[in-house]
């Protein structure tokens, strides 16, 4: 089937977390099923994993986190408001109910984000190929936009996130905002956008996925979450871009994590993806490709204790899931899918 030329970056997130999904993730990289890796700089396998990245060749960007395990930063003491009684982040909700009561002090947020780039750069040598966040805290906003948290959605490593969008909150428009309403304060995307600028990095992650209304398999905490996910995100391309941030024209990953991945749906929602992308004719014409991510989190699953952010690994990165995302990738039919199409897999700095 002929159609415009295809780059896509499959990226596996949580590099560093534990050795053995590490491991699952060299093993895709080497046998061109995965194009880039995001390292956890606080993860227990953080150093060990920049050597195989090192030593393998593989590009890789920070995934920036500020909701799970120990913080990098040095000033991040007691008392920070990124921090809970244990000295580790608040978690993924609990991170979320913070910054929606106004409660994170957002110089924190630059301070460990600064921190977590120069401690990628120490530990792979160079600056990341790209920024995105762990748990999609990049694109969130300030107090009063937004998604707002929902207690009792899991705090697994992945996707799904604690958030609600605020006009499905207790079935209950929110109330008009004045025309003169003053603008709201700067929010987490502003500083993740300007932190990434200070440091020349050019390329993140905007986790807007078409189409997911239609997949039906997807369970109900998924697609709140992703109604909230697309609000923010859709708000945060606006900041990055005028900040000079680029991302590929289009995101997979959410409709197809851990059990929902098969290679018929990753297929399908790269189908839909480059049919929905609008470019002119003439620059399709001209070589234009259209420019795709997968976002993914395979490898062999943890084994507590090793592994995690300084709390022990989670369910999310225990689970059957991780090897079942990485027999997913590396399947054949999946790789002649891409020949078929004419996809090419790279990496960021290609795009």
């Amino acid at each position: 089937m002929s159609g415009p030329r295809v780059r896509l970056v499959v990226t596996g997130d949580d590099f560093g977390y534990c050795p053995r999904r590490d491991r699952g993730m060299v093993e895709a990289f080497v046998a061109g099923a995965l194009s880039e890796v995001s390292l956890l700089v606080n993860g227990a396998a953080a150093s060990s994993a920049a050597q195989l990245a090192r030593r393998h060749r593989i590009p890789a960007g920070l995934h920036a986190n500020l909701s799970e395990g120990r913080p990098v930063s040095l000033s991040a003491g007691s008392g920070a408001s990124l921090l809970g009684p244990s000295g580790c982040f608040l978690g993924k909700t609990g991170f979320r109910e913070a910054l929606a009561a106004g409660q994170v002090v957002l110089p924190e947020v630059r301070e460990e984000l600064r921190a977590q780039l120069s401690r990628f750069r120490d530990l792979v040598g160079r600056e990341p190929t790209h920024v995105d966040g762990h748990q999609h805290v990049h694109v969130l906003p300030g107090r009063g936009e937004g998604g707002l948290p929902v207690p009792g959605l899991g705090e697994g490593g992945g996707g799904t996130a604690g958030v609600l969008c605020r006009c499905q909150v207790g079935g209950q428009s929110p109330a008009p905002i004045q025309a003169d309403a003053p603008a709201p304060p700067p929010g987490v995307r502003q500083v993740f956008a300007e932190v990434l600028r200070e440091y020349g990095v050019r390329y993140t992650r905007v986790p807007v996925e078409r189409g997911l209304h239609r997949c039906e398999w997807l369970e109900p905490q998924l697609q709140t979450f992703a109604v909230a996910l697309e609000k923010d995100a859709l708000a945060a391309r606006e900041e990055f871009q005028e900040l000079g941030l680029r991302c590929p024209d289009a995101f997979i990953g959410l409709s197809t994590m851990g059990k929902d991945m098969s290679v018929s749906r990753i297929e399908a929602a790269i189908d839909q993806a480059v049919e929905s992308i609008q470019i002119p004719e003439d620059a399709l014409k001209g070589g234009r490709a259209i420019t795709l991510e997968l976002m993914a989190h395979p490898g062999y699953p943890s084994v507590s204790p090793v592994g995690g952010c300084g709390e022990g690994p989670d369910d999310f990165s225990q689970s059957w899931e991780r090897l079942h995302e990485l027999q997913t990738l590396l399947d054949p039919t999946l790789h002649n899918f891409y020949r078929q199409r004419g996809i090419k897999l790279c990496a960021f700095e290609d795009l």
